[in-house]
């Protein structure tokens, strides 16, 4: 009986917990595909799972944050989903590649065709985004998520450093150090740079050595040719005197 008991608190716990933390995960997210470096582009996922069991999500509002205006934002298309770009003349100046910009993404709507997302399943909204800014850590991007039954819930309040996550937290976007140099040159590109070089000189110095031994050989070639004729010369003018002297005994 005790054991029996022990399980079953055992059971009711784990239950708790795991109700207790979902959550913490089954949110509004936003993660980069690969890296989000400052002042790079990057391709983001906003992912959206359906946290009811009587609804599908039939719309998600993400805006823009607009602290750090993005000059770039493009959309991926989503089968069964129609996204609507909302525009606006950007608070201050802002430049891309020389060329002023007068326009800046403030929201991107998704509304869904058909379904949308159904309880237990969801979906990712990928979009590319940039420049991103050289002097923030990170992006806010506040949601609104929309149920078939008309429920709203807004993924609007800013996670803060050191305090509990809130209840419906903003998806954040993480942004790791500049990959480009002094030369504008990624790192990795730099690295490769250097590697091809490497293998230029490395090639450079072989091709030298295998140069410098083929003079060698060519010298010692020709010192060996010079000193067979030497030789050779010797053994005929030996050969021929020693047939005149031969030819002198046979005489007398």
């Amino acid at each position: 009986m005790k054991a029996s008991r022990i399980a079953a608190a055992g059971a009711v716990s784990g239950i708790a917990v795991l109700a207790l933390s979902a959550p913490a995960f089954a949110h509004v997210s936003v993660q980069p595909e690969g890296a989000a470096a400052k002042g790079g582009y990057a391709v983001v996922d906003f992912k959206v799972p359906n946290e009811r069991d009587n609804a599908s999500t039939t719309k998600l509002e993400v805006n823009f944050p607009t602290d750090h205006p993005l000059a770039s934002v493009m959309p991926q298309p989503v089968p069964g989903w129609k996204a609507e770009v909302t525009k606006a003349k950007p608070a201050k100046p802002l430049e891309s590649h020389g060329k002023q910009i007068t326009e800046v993404v403030t929201k991107v709507t998704w509304t869904a065709d058909g379904k949308g997302v159904e309880p237990g399943y969801f979906q990712k909204f990928p979009v590319s985004i940039g420049a991103l800014p050289e002097d923030a850590d990170q992006l806010v991007f506040k949601a609104i998520q929309t149920y078939s039954n008309k429920e709203v819930v807004r993924w609007i309040e800013v996670p803060q450093e050191g305090q509990e996550e809130p209840d419906t937290p903003a998806p954040v976007l993480k942004l790791s150090a500049a990959e480009d140099d002094a030369h504008g040159a990624s790192g990795s590109n730099a690295k490769a740079d250097d590697t091809e070089a490497a293998a230029q000189n490395t090639a450079a110095d072989t091709s030298a050595s295998d140069s410098g031994s083929g003079d060698g050989s060519d010298t010692t070639a020709r010192v060996l040719g010079i000193a067979g004729i030497v030789v050779g010369a010797a053994g005929v003018a030996y050969g021929v005197l020693a047939g005149r002297r031969r030819n002198s005994g046979t005489a007398a």
